[in-house]
Protein backbone atom coordinates (compact mmCIF):
# COMPACT_ATOMS: atom_id res chain seq x y z
CA UNK A 1 0.00 0.00 0.00
CA UNK A 2 1.12 3.61 -0.59
CA UNK A 3 0.25 6.61 1.09
CA UNK A 4 -0.06 9.96 -0.09
CA UNK A 5 -1.42 13.01 1.83
CA UNK A 6 -2.19 15.84 0.60
CA UNK A 7 -4.57 19.54 0.93
CA UNK A 8 -8.22 20.27 -0.82
CA UNK A 9 -8.35 24.22 -2.10
CA UNK A 10 -9.96 24.93 0.98
CA UNK A 11 -7.56 22.96 3.26
CA UNK A 12 -9.30 19.83 4.34
CA UNK A 13 -7.12 16.73 4.06
CA UNK A 14 -6.97 14.07 1.30
CA UNK A 15 -4.94 10.94 1.54
CA UNK A 16 -4.67 8.53 -1.32
CA UNK A 17 -4.63 5.26 -0.47
CA UNK A 18 -2.86 2.95 -3.79
CA UNK A 19 -2.22 -1.01 -4.84
CA UNK A 20 1.12 0.26 -6.71
CA UNK A 21 3.74 1.53 -4.85
CA UNK A 22 4.92 3.55 -8.14
CA UNK A 23 1.55 5.60 -8.22
CA UNK A 24 2.00 9.21 -8.33
CA UNK A 25 -0.36 11.47 -6.66
CA UNK A 26 0.25 15.27 -7.58
CA UNK A 27 -3.32 16.73 -8.71
CA UNK A 28 -4.13 20.05 -7.83
CA UNK A 29 -7.53 20.84 -6.58
CA UNK A 30 -8.29 23.18 -9.13
CA UNK A 31 -11.75 24.41 -7.30
CA UNK A 32 -12.30 27.88 -5.80
CA UNK A 33 -13.19 26.78 -2.55
CA UNK A 34 -13.56 29.10 0.54
CA UNK A 35 -12.12 28.36 3.88
CA UNK A 36 -14.47 25.63 5.34
CA UNK A 37 -16.16 26.99 8.07
CA UNK A 38 -18.23 24.37 10.69
CA UNK A 39 -20.12 25.01 13.98
CA UNK A 40 -20.03 21.51 15.29
CA UNK A 41 -20.82 21.73 19.17
CA UNK A 42 -21.03 18.50 21.75
CA UNK A 43 -23.72 19.30 24.41
CA UNK A 44 -23.96 16.88 27.18
CA UNK A 45 -27.36 15.71 28.01
CA UNK A 46 -27.28 15.05 31.78
CA UNK A 47 -30.63 13.27 32.32
CA UNK A 48 -29.87 10.43 30.26
CA UNK A 49 -26.27 10.69 30.35
CA UNK A 50 -25.15 10.82 26.59
CA UNK A 51 -23.95 13.06 24.35
CA UNK A 52 -25.86 15.46 20.83
CA UNK A 53 -23.17 17.20 18.29
CA UNK A 54 -25.23 20.00 17.46
CA UNK A 55 -24.26 20.55 13.76
CA UNK A 56 -26.52 23.42 12.08
CA UNK A 57 -23.98 23.50 9.11
CA UNK A 58 -24.82 20.22 7.69
CA UNK A 59 -27.92 21.47 6.98
CA UNK A 60 -26.21 22.54 3.15
CA UNK A 61 -24.69 19.52 2.38
CA UNK A 62 -24.63 17.75 -1.11
CA UNK A 63 -28.26 16.10 -1.49
CA UNK A 64 -29.19 13.68 -4.19
CA UNK A 65 -26.51 14.96 -7.16
CA UNK A 66 -27.38 13.77 -10.38
CA UNK A 67 -24.51 11.31 -11.14
CA UNK A 68 -22.34 13.16 -13.56
CA UNK A 69 -22.24 15.84 -10.77
CA UNK A 70 -21.09 13.41 -8.07
CA UNK A 71 -18.57 14.85 -5.94
CA UNK A 72 -16.88 11.61 -4.74
CA UNK A 73 -16.16 10.80 -8.35
CA UNK A 74 -12.85 11.34 -9.50
CA UNK A 75 -11.84 14.87 -11.78
CA UNK A 76 -12.46 14.59 -15.49
CA UNK A 77 -11.21 17.29 -17.16
CA UNK A 78 -13.12 20.94 -15.90
CA UNK A 79 -15.53 18.57 -14.01
CA UNK A 80 -14.13 19.06 -10.71
CA UNK A 81 -14.74 17.17 -7.42
CA UNK A 82 -13.74 16.45 -4.09
CA UNK A 83 -10.68 14.00 -5.62
CA UNK A 84 -8.57 16.22 -7.91
CA UNK A 85 -6.73 12.58 -9.51
CA UNK A 86 -8.68 11.35 -12.81
CA UNK A 87 -8.47 8.06 -11.14
CA UNK A 88 -8.12 6.04 -7.26
CA UNK A 89 -8.10 2.89 -5.44
CA UNK A 90 -8.90 4.34 -2.10
CA UNK A 91 -8.94 7.81 -0.76
CA UNK A 92 -10.23 9.42 2.74
CA UNK A 93 -10.82 12.82 3.19
CA UNK A 94 -12.27 15.32 5.99
CA UNK A 95 -15.64 16.01 5.15
CA UNK A 96 -16.69 19.08 4.07
CA UNK A 97 -19.86 18.91 6.37
CA UNK A 98 -18.80 17.43 9.34
CA UNK A 99 -20.89 16.16 12.31
CA UNK A 100 -17.60 16.52 14.24
CA UNK A 101 -14.73 19.19 14.08
CA UNK A 102 -12.03 20.68 15.97
CA UNK A 103 -12.13 19.92 19.60
CA UNK A 104 -15.44 18.12 19.02
CA UNK A 105 -13.72 15.54 16.90
CA UNK A 106 -13.25 14.77 13.17
CA UNK A 107 -14.99 13.39 10.16
CA UNK A 108 -13.75 11.47 7.25
CA UNK A 109 -14.87 9.97 4.19
CA UNK A 110 -13.85 7.05 2.84
CA UNK A 111 -14.33 6.93 -1.23
CA UNK A 112 -13.95 2.76 -1.86
CA UNK A 113 -13.29 2.61 -5.56
CA UNK A 114 -13.93 5.54 -8.19
CA UNK A 115 -16.23 3.21 -10.03
CA UNK A 116 -19.80 5.37 -9.19
CA UNK A 117 -21.83 2.37 -10.22
CA UNK A 118 -20.23 -0.33 -8.04
CA UNK A 119 -20.64 -1.53 -4.42
CA UNK A 120 -18.43 -2.75 -1.74
CA UNK A 121 -19.69 -6.30 -2.71
CA UNK A 122 -18.42 -5.72 -6.29
CA UNK A 123 -14.87 -5.16 -4.67
CA UNK A 124 -11.79 -7.54 -5.34
CA UNK A 125 -10.42 -8.95 -2.55
CA UNK A 126 -7.45 -6.40 -3.21
CA UNK A 127 -9.05 -3.79 -3.15
CA UNK A 128 -11.27 -4.80 0.27
CA UNK A 129 -8.11 -5.30 1.63
CA UNK A 130 -7.18 -1.80 0.84
CA UNK A 131 -10.10 -0.53 2.46
CA UNK A 132 -9.25 -2.49 5.28
CA UNK A 133 -5.82 -1.12 5.61
CA UNK A 134 -7.08 2.41 4.97
CA UNK A 135 -9.30 1.95 8.20
CA UNK A 136 -6.60 0.83 10.12
CA UNK A 137 -4.46 3.44 8.87
CA UNK A 138 -6.84 6.13 9.87
CA UNK A 139 -7.86 4.27 13.25
CA UNK A 140 -3.81 4.55 14.12
CA UNK A 141 -3.52 8.77 12.88
CA UNK A 142 -6.82 9.85 14.75
CA UNK A 143 -6.45 7.96 17.83
CA UNK A 144 -3.28 10.57 18.23
CA UNK A 145 -4.68 13.48 18.05
CA UNK A 146 -5.65 15.02 21.45
CA UNK A 147 -9.42 15.41 21.14
CA UNK A 148 -10.34 11.72 20.16
CA UNK A 149 -11.37 9.17 22.37
CA UNK A 150 -12.65 6.41 20.17
CA UNK A 151 -12.65 6.20 16.34
CA UNK A 152 -15.70 5.01 14.65
CA UNK A 153 -15.41 3.59 10.63
CA UNK A 154 -18.54 2.60 9.26
CA UNK A 155 -20.81 2.29 5.86
CA UNK A 156 -24.26 3.40 5.60
CA UNK A 157 -25.71 1.83 2.57
CA UNK A 158 -29.16 2.86 0.31
CA UNK A 159 -31.47 6.31 0.35
CA UNK A 160 -33.65 4.31 2.92
CA UNK A 161 -30.77 4.16 5.43
CA UNK A 162 -30.71 8.39 4.41
CA UNK A 163 -27.48 8.10 2.02
CA UNK A 164 -27.57 10.98 -0.13
CA UNK A 165 -24.52 10.53 -1.95
CA UNK A 166 -24.94 7.27 -4.26
CA UNK A 167 -20.91 6.72 -4.43
CA UNK A 168 -19.43 3.75 -2.62
CA UNK A 169 -18.51 4.87 0.38
CA UNK A 170 -18.07 5.15 4.07
CA UNK A 171 -17.30 7.49 7.19
CA UNK A 172 -14.80 7.81 9.58
CA UNK A 173 -16.06 9.36 13.04
CA UNK A 174 -13.72 10.29 15.41
CA UNK A 175 -15.11 11.13 18.95
CA UNK A 176 -13.98 13.15 21.80
CA UNK A 177 -15.95 10.85 24.10
CA UNK A 178 -16.40 7.15 24.61
CA UNK A 179 -19.99 6.45 22.41
CA UNK A 180 -23.07 5.41 24.47
CA UNK A 181 -23.24 1.91 22.97
CA UNK A 182 -19.83 1.22 23.63
CA UNK A 183 -20.53 1.95 27.22
CA UNK A 184 -22.93 -0.34 27.33
CA UNK A 185 -20.84 -3.21 26.25
CA UNK A 186 -18.33 -2.15 28.69
CA UNK A 187 -20.68 -1.95 31.72
CA UNK A 188 -21.52 -5.45 30.97
CA UNK A 189 -18.17 -6.57 30.36
CA UNK A 190 -16.82 -5.02 33.85
CA UNK A 191 -20.27 -6.90 35.19
CA UNK A 192 -19.53 -10.35 33.63
CA UNK A 193 -15.87 -10.04 34.97
CA UNK A 194 -16.90 -9.49 38.09
CA UNK A 195 -19.20 -11.94 38.49
CA UNK A 196 -17.73 -15.17 37.13
CA UNK A 197 -13.91 -14.70 38.13
CA UNK A 198 -12.40 -12.98 35.42
CA UNK A 199 -14.13 -14.42 32.14
CA UNK A 200 -14.34 -12.65 29.24
CA UNK A 201 -17.89 -12.10 28.26
CA UNK A 202 -17.26 -11.29 24.41
CA UNK A 203 -15.03 -15.01 24.37
CA UNK A 204 -18.31 -16.21 25.97
CA UNK A 205 -20.69 -15.21 23.36
CA UNK A 206 -18.28 -16.07 20.39
CA UNK A 207 -17.91 -19.72 22.03
CA UNK A 208 -21.88 -19.99 22.84
CA UNK A 209 -22.29 -19.18 18.79
CA UNK A 210 -19.97 -20.96 16.89
CA UNK A 211 -21.11 -24.28 18.66
CA UNK A 212 -25.40 -22.96 17.92
CA UNK A 213 -27.11 -22.95 15.33
CA UNK A 214 -27.00 -19.04 14.09
CA UNK A 215 -23.47 -19.56 12.66
CA UNK A 216 -23.56 -17.60 9.24
CA UNK A 217 -20.25 -18.42 7.52
CA UNK A 218 -16.54 -19.31 9.52
CA UNK A 219 -13.16 -19.56 8.42
CA UNK A 220 -10.16 -20.31 10.10
CA UNK A 221 -9.78 -16.40 11.88
CA UNK A 222 -13.28 -14.96 11.36
CA UNK A 223 -16.91 -16.20 12.41
CA UNK A 224 -20.10 -14.44 11.39
CA UNK A 225 -23.47 -14.84 12.98
CA UNK A 226 -26.73 -13.36 13.64
CA UNK A 227 -26.89 -12.86 17.64
CA UNK A 228 -29.20 -14.66 19.95
CA UNK A 229 -30.61 -11.36 20.67
CA UNK A 230 -30.63 -9.29 17.17
CA UNK A 231 -31.95 -6.21 17.25
CA UNK A 232 -33.26 -5.84 13.25
CA UNK A 233 -34.63 -8.47 10.99
CA UNK A 234 -31.30 -9.55 9.29
CA UNK A 235 -29.01 -8.56 11.23
CA UNK A 236 -25.10 -10.04 11.83
CA UNK A 237 -21.55 -9.87 14.11
CA UNK A 238 -18.18 -10.50 12.64
CA UNK A 239 -15.81 -11.18 15.02
CA UNK A 240 -12.11 -11.98 14.36
CA UNK A 241 -11.49 -15.44 16.18
CA UNK A 242 -8.67 -14.18 18.61
CA UNK A 243 -10.12 -11.66 20.35
CA UNK A 244 -8.28 -8.19 19.80
CA UNK A 245 -9.21 -4.53 20.84
CA UNK A 246 -9.48 -2.84 17.42
CA UNK A 247 -8.57 -2.78 14.02
CA UNK A 248 -4.82 -2.03 14.51
CA UNK A 249 -4.07 -5.44 16.39
CA UNK A 250 -5.31 -8.02 13.87
CA UNK A 251 -2.64 -10.13 12.47
CA UNK A 252 -1.87 -10.89 8.90
CA UNK A 253 -3.89 -13.75 8.84
CA UNK A 254 -7.29 -12.62 9.95
CA UNK A 255 -6.35 -9.44 7.64
CA UNK A 256 -5.61 -11.69 4.68
CA UNK A 257 -8.96 -13.64 5.01
CA UNK A 258 -11.30 -11.16 6.15
CA UNK A 259 -11.48 -9.41 2.27
CA UNK A 260 -13.31 -13.19 1.59
CA UNK A 261 -15.08 -13.21 4.61
CA UNK A 262 -16.84 -10.33 4.38
CA UNK A 263 -17.22 -9.88 0.55
CA UNK A 264 -19.44 -13.48 0.74
CA UNK A 265 -21.61 -11.49 3.56
CA UNK A 266 -22.37 -8.78 1.41
CA UNK A 267 -22.92 -10.61 -1.58
CA UNK A 268 -25.24 -12.64 0.81
CA UNK A 269 -27.23 -9.82 1.98
CA UNK A 270 -28.14 -8.55 -1.57
CA UNK A 271 -29.80 -11.73 -2.10
CA UNK A 272 -31.70 -11.98 1.30
CA UNK A 273 -35.27 -10.89 -0.48
CA UNK A 274 -34.82 -12.84 -3.96
CA UNK A 275 -33.63 -12.22 -7.61
CA UNK A 276 -34.80 -8.78 -8.96
CA UNK A 277 -34.69 -6.82 -5.58
CA UNK A 278 -33.48 -3.74 -5.50
CA UNK A 279 -30.07 -3.53 -3.25
CA UNK A 280 -30.40 -4.56 0.29
CA UNK A 281 -30.06 -1.01 2.51
CA UNK A 282 -27.57 -1.72 4.81
CA UNK A 283 -25.54 -0.31 7.97
CA UNK A 284 -22.09 -2.15 8.57
CA UNK A 285 -20.46 -0.76 11.73
CA UNK A 286 -16.94 -1.27 13.54
CA UNK A 287 -16.90 -1.61 16.95
CA UNK A 288 -13.39 -0.86 18.54
CA UNK A 289 -11.79 -0.22 22.27
CA UNK A 290 -11.63 3.08 23.38
CA UNK A 291 -8.27 4.64 23.58
CA UNK A 292 -9.68 7.18 26.18
CA UNK A 293 -9.33 6.20 30.07
CA UNK A 294 -11.43 3.68 31.40
CA UNK A 295 -11.29 4.37 35.18
CA UNK A 296 -15.26 4.28 35.34
CA UNK A 297 -15.99 0.26 34.10
CA UNK A 298 -14.35 -1.13 37.18
CA UNK A 299 -11.33 -3.64 36.28
CA UNK A 300 -12.01 -3.52 32.39
CA UNK A 301 -9.32 -2.68 30.28
CA UNK A 302 -8.71 -2.06 26.55
CA UNK A 303 -7.23 -5.85 25.80
CA UNK A 304 -10.71 -6.54 26.97
CA UNK A 305 -13.02 -5.51 24.21
CA UNK A 306 -13.40 -7.43 21.29
CA UNK A 307 -13.03 -5.80 17.73
CA UNK A 308 -16.16 -6.72 15.86
CA UNK A 309 -18.51 -5.57 12.52
CA UNK A 310 -22.24 -5.31 13.17
CA UNK A 311 -23.64 -5.40 9.61
CA UNK A 312 -28.09 -4.78 9.88
CA UNK A 313 -30.54 -4.11 7.17
CA UNK A 314 -33.52 -2.10 8.22
CA UNK A 315 -35.92 -4.38 5.70
CA UNK A 316 -37.73 -6.59 7.14
CA UNK A 317 -39.41 -8.53 3.95
CA UNK A 318 -39.61 -7.56 0.32
CA UNK A 319 -40.86 -3.87 -0.22
CA UNK A 320 -41.13 -3.39 3.43
CA UNK A 321 -38.93 -1.65 6.12
CA UNK A 322 -38.33 -2.00 10.22
CA UNK A 323 -39.35 1.82 10.85
CA UNK A 324 -38.26 2.60 14.80
CA UNK A 325 -41.70 3.69 15.62
CA UNK A 326 -42.69 4.39 20.08
CA UNK A 327 -41.67 1.53 21.77
CA UNK A 328 -37.84 1.71 19.70
CA UNK A 329 -37.55 5.40 19.20
CA UNK A 330 -39.35 6.36 22.46
CA UNK A 331 -38.15 3.50 25.33
CA UNK A 332 -35.01 1.62 23.07
CA UNK A 333 -37.35 -1.23 23.38
CA UNK A 334 -36.71 -3.13 19.88
CA UNK A 335 -39.09 -5.77 18.52
CA UNK A 336 -38.05 -8.04 15.67
CA UNK A 337 -40.01 -9.41 13.47
CA UNK A 338 -37.87 -11.84 11.97
CA UNK A 339 -36.23 -14.87 14.60
CA UNK A 340 -33.15 -14.80 14.77
CA UNK A 341 -32.21 -18.42 14.00
CA UNK A 342 -34.74 -18.04 11.10
CA UNK A 343 -32.52 -14.76 9.88
CA UNK A 344 -29.35 -17.43 10.07
CA UNK A 345 -31.14 -19.81 8.13
CA UNK A 346 -31.95 -17.54 5.25
CA UNK A 347 -28.35 -15.97 5.31
CA UNK A 348 -26.81 -19.76 4.63
CA UNK A 349 -29.38 -20.80 2.04
CA UNK A 350 -28.07 -17.41 -0.08
CA UNK A 351 -24.48 -18.40 -0.96
CA UNK A 352 -23.70 -15.83 -3.67
CA UNK A 353 -21.60 -18.91 -5.26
Amino acid sequence: MKKTSTLLADGRELIYYDLRDDTVRDAVDRRPLDRTITTSEVRRDVLLGDSVAIASHRQGRTYHPPADECPLCPTQGERLSEIPDSSYDVVVFENRFPSLAGDSGRCEVVCFTSDHDASFADLTEEQARLVLDAWTDRTSELSHLPSVEQVFCFENRGEEIGVTLGHPHGQIYAYPFTTPRTALMLRSLAAHKEATGGENLFDAIVEQELAGERVVLEGEHWVAFVPYAAHWPYEVHLYPKRRVPDLLALDEAARTEFPQIYLELLRRFDRIFGEGEPPTPYIAAWHQAPFGALEEFDGVTRDDFALHLELFTIRRTSGKLKFLAGSESGMSVFINDVPPERAAERLREVASS
